[in-house]
């Protein structure tokens, strides 16, 4: 022991000589470098001398699309706003780290084989794809000949949106340029011809990727770049280049052109910065015999094969009467100063500012602002002076008969009619509102790719499934409150309910898409794996939370319900149900129309949609919208001794739902440009189960909101 006292000793002793010697020593100043913050007035200098130096710019000619180091310069100033990250203090970022969070640039070594992937065959006329190897194009190369990669892994949002990646005729090798190559030798059948024809027509184009960049088509004359390319193009009506008006015709020819960038010094390799395409139609001359390496006198080894009229080539049929193609291509590899991280501003060129976002958030706040005003004059002002006079008359005994809301104290909380049914709604309410929380919020804190293709369908549905806990949990204290018996029947239709009516409409439209041949046909194995997940884990955990629900404390009311129900007095023309639904689904739905404009555009027309954190802010000002719209309807409804409030106070928000139906068929009618029944078809039918969904959703909110609401102001008074 005493040899233990001695080595603690020591310690104690060595450990105070390094103290106080280290505190004789001279502190180092702590030095805090803080950035100077420019005067606003200089800002505004800057800004103004960059804006006069940018329209100069395009003033005298130049571009933004290309990939030169003006264009790029040209291209960062007008994507400067969306560069900036944050909510207080935004700092500047790169646009691939905001559309591919934690995703590193790749290097390709000299001469290194690279896939092109090959996408689907779409069109802004119609809303039915095909696969690329749908088309009338060469073989696709087997599986076993290059490398298997990421890129061929496809989630179940993929599968559904019928996004089949799959390997591109046309082999690459890095910095390897070559002239016109021909490829293969196709012939198509007179029968088929008028289905290319109508491809043609209807304006589908061709999706490649390469190195997760999709193909571009770029023209610098026109400051224009637009993804893929068309698979071929019609004569105009009237024309003076000798071509026959409305007359076919097909691109057989592609010239690829990939820009990289080399920086020994940061990264061993080059990096993809750019991936155009120029489509040419020429009318090639077939020898006999045809083989990948015959010689053909219109394209070996030449470069710059480019359009002509006088060679274009007909989509019509020979002699033989069959139509023959020749594929062929040409690849360029140019190096650029481009940085990778700037690779994808060109694709948003043209999108709208973020500003656009920032009014919607401020029109949604606003509406917002007026309802929180609303709400506060009925909480502060009316309810608090009938609650001191009922309180007041109650205490001096001088009331003889009770007047406005009160009256209806004995009913307020009676059962409604078809309380299944509304438990079965609230819960499924729940469901679809925590499903879409935590997708955004998944998306807000990078963990969800929203450029990778079904990342976020497939966040969403998982995420739907796995809340069914919340959907059985709110359903069944619902429908035990209501004094609902029959337990079992509530959780089946909890769990079966708005999946049913999905998979119905769905299934009936999936008919249609396989005869018709499109991608977005699912496969007999993607509905057994819906299924599965329907059956073995969203039905197990509605189950669970309805046996959660149905063993916690029953919900306490403030008043007791009265034996016989009161009857309601003839109501004014604005208590109507059909009424408030209108008038009440308006406000949910102006929160959110503005930023329903670029989702639609993206779900449509193609268009890219990253900006989930506007759409967060726009999801909860939904929220406190609908709670508030429902609360005052409510109100007004007892006031009037109308003490049937449970389903009003459903319908008034899901009202809204009907008004984004209204608004699908104005976006039909006015930003699209469907041709057939089969395209119309899936469009109406996906906005329809959308319009359900989002009319669901704020019809639970609503009626959640309003239960707490009647609590709280008859918990307030004293009654008998």
């Amino acid at each position: 022991m005493t040899m233990y006292k001695m080595k603690a000793a020591l310690l104690l002793f060595l450990a105070l000589s390094v103290a106080c010697t280290e505190a004789g020593k001279p502190s180092k100043p702590v030095t805090k470098v803080r950035e100077k913050r420019i005067p606003r007035a200089e800002k505004r200098k800057i800004e103004k001398e960059k804006l006069d130096k940018y329209i100069s710019m395009r003033k005298q000619g130049f571009d933004e699309v290309s990939n030169t180091k003006t264009a790029a310069e040209l291209r960062a100033y007008r994507l400067r706003k969306k560069k900036m990250k944050g909510i207080i203090r935004k700092k500047p970022v790169s646009l691939s780290s905001v559309l591919f969070p934690g995703v590193s640039p790749e290097e390709y070594l000299e001469d290194d084989e690279i896939v092109m992937v090959a996408d689907l065959v779409d069109s802004s006329k119609t809303q039915v794809p095909y696969e690329y190897y749908d088309l009338p194009v060469c073989k696709a190369p087997k599986m076993d000949e290059i490398k298997k990669s990421k890129f061929y892994r496809k989630n179940l949002g993929a599968r559904l949106q019928g996004h089949e990646l799959k390997p591109s005729p046309y082999k690459l090798r890095v910095k390897q340029s070559h002239g016109c190559q021909p490829l293969c030798v196709v012939s198509v059948k007179s029968s088929k011809l008028a289905r290319l024809k109508k491809l043609v027509a209807r304006s589908y184009t061709v999706q490649m990727s390469l190195d997760q960049l999709p193909v571009l088509m770029r023209s610098k004359e026109l400051n224009y770049a637009s993804r893929g390319y068309g698979v071929g193009f019609l004569a105009p009506p009237a024309t003076s280049s000798g071509l026959k008006s409305d007359e076919s015709y097909l691109y057989n020819h592609l010239k690829f052109t990939i820009t990289y960038r080399e920086a020994p010094s940061e990264f061993q390799g080059v990096r993809i910065t750019g991936f155009d395409v120029h489509p040419v139609s020429i009318d090639h001359k077939i020898p006999e015999n045809f083989s990948p390496t015959s010689t053909v006198d219109t394209c070996s080894g030449k470069k710059n094969v480019g359009n002509h009229p006088d060679s274009y080539l007909k989509i019509r049929t020979d002699k033989s009467g069959q139509f023959n193609v020749l594929y062929s291509y040409e690849v360029e590899w140019t190096e650029s100063d481009l940085e990778w991280s700037d690779r994808w501003d060109v694709y948003l060129v043209g999108s709208p500012d973020d500003d656009i976002h920032v009014f919607a958030i401020v029109n949604s706040f606003f509406i917002v602002l007026f309802m929180t005003g609303a709400i506060g004059t009925i909480l502060v002002r009316a309810l608090r002076r009938d609650i001191a006079g009922y309180n007041e008359m109650q205490t001096l005994e001088e009331a003889q008969e009770d007047t406005g809301w009160k009256l209806v104290h004995g009913d307020v909380f009676r059962p409604p009619q078809y309380s299944l049914f509304l438990s079965v709604a609230v819960g499924t309410g729940a469901q679809l509102a925590t499903a879409f929380f935590l997708t955004l919020m998944c998306s807000v804190l990078g963990w969800l790719n929203p450029m990778r293709k079904g990342a976020a369908l497939t966040a969403i549905i998982l995420l739907y499934v796995l809340s069914g806990t919340v959907a059985g949990y709110v359903s069944s204290r619902l429908s035990k409150f209501c004094d609902g018996k029959a337990w079992k029947k509530n959780s089946i239709y909890t769990a079966a309910g708005l999946p049913g009516l999905l998979a119905g409409m769905f299934s009936f439209l999936n008919i249609f898409l396989t005869f018709a041949g499109a991608a977005t046909a699912v496969s007999f194995l993607t509905i057994i794996v819906l299924l599965l997940l329907w059956i073995c884990v969203s039905t197990p955990l509605v189950l669970l939370g309805a046996f959660l629900g149905l063993r916690a404390k029953e919900i306490e009311v403030p008043t007791k319900i009265n034996q016989i129900a009161r009857v309601v007095p003839p109501q004014a023309i604005h208590l109507n149900p059909i009424v408030t639904m209108l008038y009440g689904g308006m406000l949910p739905f102006g929160a959110v129309c503005i930023e329903l404009a670029f989702i639609m555009s993206a779900l449509w027309l193609h268009q890219i949609y990253y900006v989930m954190g506007f759409l967060m802010a726009v999801l909860i000002i939904l929220v406190i919208t609908c709670a508030e719209v429902s609360i005052v309807l409510t109100y007004l409804r007892l006031c009037a001794e109308d003490h049937r409030w449970w389903w009003p106070s459903f319908w008034n928000c899901a009202g809204a739902g009907f008004y984004m139906w209204f608004y699908s068929v104005y976006f039909l009618t006015n930003q699209l440009d469907l041709v057939g029944f089969l395209p119309i078809s899936v469009y109406m039918t996906y906005m329809s189960m959308i319009s359900i969904c989002f009319g669901i959703l704020c019809g639970g909110v609503g009626t959640v909101a309003s239960f707490w609401f009647n609590r709280i102001i008859y918990g307030s008074v004293k009654i008998d």
